[in-house]
């Protein structure tokens, strides 16, 4: 007896769409589970992950918070991923656009003005997409893969950041600890909600999920990135350039990823550190893929792994499991988003003997 996987002639939308809906419940079943098998009660935790963080308008604010670089980095994943260009190094995009932001806010010390906050959110696009090139680059020149060489930089960029912090940019009165100086008032970005961290860039976020899907459905080269992605020797006798799509996803994904580092050092942490973000650039892929690689799916999507932020600090203080907690849910639903959409393209069939089939 063995399992075979038939392809499938077609998949009714309502599957497409369907299928992350029982990924998150496939996960919540096993989080229960896992709890269970620790000791704890499954409901209560469940209650602490989900429930709990926003209960109160803080918690909501803060979901905000956390929503947001993973919305602005995910928007410009899901752009490569329709196109065939794997941008995995978003991690390190937003760590350089964190350190050139970073850069301008310490460069004015002192005497920052209306104008900082313009320049921080220019060195922030150029620096990601400047580190994104670099992928593009050796992909279209030398058909390197930009899996592993978007990946290997993130790591650069973060030893970069580490020096810089504990070496030329360490606050002088900050009793040797590895950071910058805080930043400036006018360096920093404004408070929607007063009382909480909830900031401008929430609403950034949500004008790049709108520009998103109007260039996916409206614009020329949104077209060409479905049909580069779907039928590549269609778009090459269609006369696309590819190459020039690899450049325009990895472009502005890094400028994204640039962005979402600047709004975070600009924001909720005020300052340069040897960590700018817990993971934002990989959980986004998660998070694009969640969100079927529609903005507004995004959105969605990156609300849901914001509280999985939240809730796996909640748990961490409140039933003392660990912090990796969260890590636990992100990576289940990752294996069963992945799980499900095997079965959206192979339909299983049990082969029991020769020519007999069930």
């Amino acid at each position: 007896m063995r399992l075979d996987l038939i392809p499938r002639q077609s998949t009714p939308a309502w599957a497409i769409y369907g299928t992350p809906i029982l990924a998150i419940f496939l996960t919540v079943v096993a989080g229960a589970i896992l709890f269970a098998i620790l000791g704890f009660n499954p409901w209560q935790a469940l209650h602490g992950f989900f429930i709990d963080p926003i209960s109160t308008e803080y918690g909501l604010t803060e979901l905000g918070v956390k929503a947001t670089p993973l919305a602005l980095i995910a928007v410009g994943l899901s752009i490569g991923f329709r196109a065939g260009v794997w941008n995995i190094g978003a991690e390190g995009q937003l760590t350089v656009g964190a350190i050139c932001a970073g850069g301008v806010a310490l460069a004015f010390w002192g005497d920052e003005g209306w104008w900082t906050l313009p320049l921080m959110l220019m060195a922030g696009l150029a620096g990601g997409a400047a580190y994104a090139a670099i992928p593009a680059f050796l992909r279209t020149r030398f058909h390197a893969n930009e899996i592993l060489v978007s990946l290997m930089m993130t790591y650069v960029a973060q030893l970069w950041l580490a020096l810089l912090v504990q070496g030329p940019w360490r606050d002088p009165q900050g009793y040797n600890f590895p950071q910058s100086r805080m930043f400036g008032a006018d360096s920093l970005l404004p408070v929607l909600v007063e009382g909480s961290r909830l900031h401008l860039g929430a609403l950034a976020a949500l004008l790049v999920v709108a520009a998103a899907t109007v260039l996916l459905s409206r614009a020329f080269i949104g077209y060409q990135v479905k049909v580069i992605g779907l039928a590549p020797a269609a778009a090459s006798f269609a006369g696309f350039s590819a190459k020039k799509i690899i450049w325009f996803c990895l472009l502005v994904s890094g400028a994204l990823a640039g962005l979402a580092g600047m709004i975070e050092v600009s924001g909720p942490i005020g300052q340069l550190m040897p960590s700018v973000s817990p993971g934002y650039g990989f959980t986004a892929i998660i998070v694009a893929f969640l969100g079927r690689l529609n903005p507004i799916g995004i959105l969605l999507a990156a609300l849901l792994l914001a509280l999985s932020y939240l809730g796996g600090e909640n748990v961490q203080v409140t039933m003392r499991l660990p912090l990796a907690a969260a890590s636990v849910f992100q990576g289940m639903l990752l294996f069963f988003l992945l799980g499900t959409d095997v079965l959206l393209r192979y339909r299983p069939r049990l082969v029991f003997a020769k020519g007999k089939a069930a």
